[in-house]
């Protein structure tokens, strides 16, 4: 009895013991889950609060009033503002120029432009906002070219002497001296004007008294020292006379094309790039009949036309190459119209957003690529006859008609993000149609970044539907014949060895693909072909021939050995295709079949092509999806197979309608995780394509994916910038896309689960 009772209460305290350490494992197993849970939170909630800047609406502050003294007897012609928004300059239709603090109104400098004695200033024109080159046209037919400077320095806090005091100048400088330019020979006022300026020279559009149109262009040289400028003319023509009156002429800033809107309604483009030979390109009606044009201007860089009109549409139109290669002015987009007539239009320095005011006192603030309206304000008072944007678009400076200067300031970071530019096609300057297009650096600012990433979520889901082509088959029928049909002994080599090849750095297979592979389908691409679909023909040709062979023969082999004969056909068919391959060429394909596919098809070809790709990361994707697929089908219970076959089942009736059914869920699992191995695959898509940010299914051009576009761009990218946040926008899009589809084949795994579980 003592004996029992000892033995019951060992087996008691082995008994809490394990239920102690089962209680551990539990909270363990638990903090473990949670913190999975979390640190996928976390990341979603990063990505997510990087990203959210990009949609964020834009904010304009009301219009407040500056007390700037007003103009006795003169009119403003120009408002600016200086970079860092402290300083504005008014600049009057007789050459008074004041410049006042941007904060309460109060001037700091009064200059006057040293127009030519008992000569009267008859037109103004500002050429391009970043170069801040000016001219006054004259009475007398002669132009005066100016510029609003700004000397920045910086003094040494004497309260602070690690700290410095910022102090700006404001000053006006003349490029060309300030001797006036000739521009009409026969003396008469020029009414309206044009300029732009730079160093290789400098174009003047004007507007006669006699209602001539002349295009003048100057040439200067400074002397050694950089004290005197000499100016000459080198060119001017009278161009052709337009229907109607003139009403605005718009000069590009690279001094290529000439815009004139005359007649109320109608835009004729000049080609003025050889200043000896200007021509007449087109005119086009831009409005309907009883519609006008009461405001035009040029954005940024040149390109594109804003016009306004008296019934409160704005239209964005720029050249479009046609089918017959030439430049035909095109309407692009309209913008959400106005109350009003459309009384100003002016564009930022260097992005393509522009403000609008009408007549009822309207202020909008657009952005042309997004096709946006940005903010909705009003003066409360009179209506806007001028504005102006600070070099950095965050300030915004108007004047109304009732001669009061108003300023507010603008938070507009990101004004080029929106649902249908980042997904939808989109008609970018120059380009012949809308398109999807990524495309984050350019020269300069005169072009438009083009950030659609409906290219690379096409990338990735290309190159994750290739490579599943080239795994799937292999990996799931390679674990099929592992588990279920092959000799222990060949399974114990076949199984570890796939396996290791899960350890290979894909960065090795990106490098063999793109400095080998890519080159060898390249040069025997008709080869590759064949060998691709001569392969599942030779299996079953060899299959036919080993059931003939004698049985002694195959029982002397032993079951489960077959897969090894299939090694020496593979190496031979592949070799024989690839023998082939040139002699199909040169007999079907002029002897180049990348070539042939080019010229004859019209389809684009790449080196580095989605079948290399393809190739690559199926054999990445491989040892995964085999891995998992084979453990699933080889942990079927041993008891159905026997019991299938006891009933008098075949073989391959066994596997299909109780093995592979059994195994599902497991072999499911396997495709979701290879396919999401594709999806996230960096450096083979990185290395053996081409990059191209196209979307083409073609099996011969590459393709950009969203981890590779990172992988790229993400060193390049300034920090807070759209580029930048657009990056970690592709992250959260891939975060989202696996996880959805993660979600998606845990859901359908379960239901199998629970279907056949039952077997």
């Amino acid at each position: 009895m003592e004996k029992i009772e000892s033995s019951i209460t060992s087996a008691g305290g082995f008994t809490g013991r394990r239920m102690a350490k089962d209680r551990l494992f539990k909270y363990v197993m638990i903090f473990g889950g949670l913190s999975v849970i979390i640190a996928i939170s976390t990341i979603f909630f990063y990505l997510a609060g990087v990203v959210s800047p990009l949609f964020m609406p834009s904010h304009m502050d009301e219009l407040k009033p500056l007390a700037v003294p007003s103009l006795a007897n003169q009119s403003t012609v120009h408002l600016a503002m200086e970079e860092q928004v402290e300083i504005g300059v008014r600049i009057a239709d007789q050459g008074d120029v004041t410049f006042f603090s941007l904060l309460d109104g109060k001037p700091s400098l009064q200059e006057q432009v040293p127009l030519p004695e008992s000569v009267r200033a008859t037109s103004f024109a500002a050429g391009d906002l970043r170069k801040r080159a000016m001219a006054f046209g004259l009475a007398d037919g002669r132009l005066l070219l100016l510029k609003d400077d700004y000397k920045v320095t910086f003094t040494q806090d004497p309260k602070d002497p690690t700290k410095d005091i910022r102090s700006i100048a404001p000053g006006l400088v003349y490029p060309l001296g300030t001797d006036a330019l000739v521009v009409d020979d026969a003396g008469q006022p020029l009414k309206r004007l044009a300029i732009q300026h730079d160093e290789e020279g400098t174009t003047a559009v004007a507007q006669t008294g006699d209602d001539r149109l002349l295009l003048a262009y100057f040439t200067s040289e400074s002397d050694f020292a950089g004290e005197s400028v000499t100016t000459e003319r080198a060119a001017v023509h009278e161009l052709p006379r337009l229907k109607g009156e003139i009403d605005q002429i718009l000069l590009e800033v690279k001094q290529r094309d000439l815009y004139v809107v005359h007649g109320g309604r109608f835009v004729s483009h000049f080609d003025v790039q050889n200043k000896d030979e200007p021509s007449l390109k087109q005119t086009v009606a831009v409005v309907p009949e009883g519609e006008r044009v009461t405001a035009a201007a040029l954005l940024s860089g040149g390109f594109s036309l804003v016009l306004g009109t008296d019934k409160g549409h704005l239209v964005q139109w720029f050249q479009v190459r046609d089918a017959n290669n030439k430049n035909t002015l095109t309407r692009i987009r309209e913008f959400k119209p106005m109350d009003g007539p459309i009384a100003l239009v002016a564009p930022e320095h260097a992005r393509k957003g522009f403000v609008a005011a009408d007549d009822k006192g309207g202020v909008n603030l657009y952005y042309a690529t997004s096709e946006r309206l940005l903010v909705e304000r009003a003066t409360g008072a009179a209506p806007a006859r001028l504005a102006a944007f600070a070099p950095r678009a965050n300030a915004v400076l108007l004047e109304t008609t009732q001669g009061e200067i108003r300023s507010a300031h603008i938070e507009n970071e990101y004004p080029e993000i929106s649902f249908g530019s980042l997904w939808g096609k989109v008609w970018y300057e120059s380009y012949e149609q809308p398109d999807y297009i990524w495309q984050s650096a350019a020269a300069n600012s005169d072009f438009e970044p083009k950030f659609s990433v409906a290219p690379l979520t096409f990338g990735t889901l290309k190159a994750a539907f290739y490579a599943m082509m080239v795994a799937v088959p292999l990996a799931v029928l390679g674990a099929i014949f592992a588990a279920y049909f092959m000799s222990p002994k060949m399974r114990s080599v076949v199984k570890p060895s796939i396996e290791i090849m899960e350890a290979l750095p894909t960065v090795i297979l990106g490098f063999l693909a793109g400095l080998w592979l890519a080159p060898f389908v390249d040069n025997n691409l008709a080869g590759t072909l064949l060998a691709i679909f001569l392969l599942p023909f030779s299996f079953v040709i060899t299959a036919w021939v080993w059931h003939r062979l004698p049985g002694q023969l195959i029982k002397n082999l032993g079951p489960g050995w077959e897969a090894a004969l299939l090694v020496p056909v593979i190496i031979l068919v592949i070799w024989g295709a690839v023998s082939l391959g040139h002699p199909v060429e040169a007999a079907f394909f002029n002897g180049d079949m990348p070539r042939w596919v080019s010229n004859e098809l019209g389809w684009s070809y790449e080196q580095r092509n989605s079948l290399v790709v393809g190739i690559a990361m199926g054999f990445a994707a491989i040892p995964i999806i085999f891995s998992i697929a084979e453990d699933a089908i080889f942990s079927v219970p041993r008891h159905l197979t026997s019991g299938s076959l006891a009933l008098g089942a075949t073989t391959w009736q066994t596997l299909f309608n109780v093995v592979l059914l059994t195994a599902s869920p497991g072999i499911f699992s396997a495709i979701m995780v290879g396919f999401g191995r594709a999806i996230g695959e960096t450096m083979i898509v990185l290395m053996a394509t081409g990059n191209t940010a196209v979307m083409d299914m073609s099996i011969f051009t590459g393709f950009r994916t969203l981890s590779a576009n990172i992988g790229v761009e993400m060193p390049e990218a300034a920090v807070g910038s759209t580029h930048y946040l657009l990056l970690f926008f592709s992250a959260l899009v891939l975060f989202i896309f696996t996880f959805f589809i993660n979600t998606l084949a845990e859901l359908v795994r379960q239901r199998l689960r629970e279907k056949y579980s039952s077997l």
